[in-house]
């Protein structure tokens, strides 16, 4: 069986966003929140385990069971997420819950685009979904 150009590009995709980042999605992964962190949870919610905290650039960063979760900053100041983008939510840890409360127990999608670190417009999924 041929290797399947998309799965080849899909590498190349992943190989550029770590170069592009320097591995910083690893690194965000591995820490652990600290009590100067502003945006540090890290918590068991709906069977799912949720952490945040503070990316390279002072953006919050949410991830649901190791899955990054892209979080919008709303007009009024607020929350939102691509699962649950109707109400704003008043701080990342509420925009995260209310997410993993839409997603119910489906899982984060592998292809979801970590902080506008993509340049693809539908988020590195050939289908364009985005959660």
């Amino acid at each position: 069986m041929p290797f399947p150009r998309r799965v080849a590009l899909r590498s190349l995709f992943a190989l550029a966003v770590t170069a592009a980042t320097g591995g910083a999605l690893g690194r965000i992964a591995a820490r652990s929140p600290e009590a100067t962190d502003p945006y540090a949870f890290d918590e068991m919610y709906a069977g799912r385990r949720i952490r945040g905290l503070t990316g390279p650039g002072g953006e919050p960063v949410a991830l649901v069971d190791g899955r990054p979760l892209h979080l919008m900053r709303c007009a009024d100041g607020g929350w939102v997420t691509p699962l649950d983008h109707y109400e704003s939510c008043p701080t990342p840890l509420s925009a995260t819950r209310a997410a993993v409360d839409a997603a119910g127990s489906a899982p984060l999608s592998r292809y979801a685009a970590g902080h506008g670190l993509h340049s693809d417009p539908t988020g590195g999924n050939p289908r364009g979904v985005h959660a």
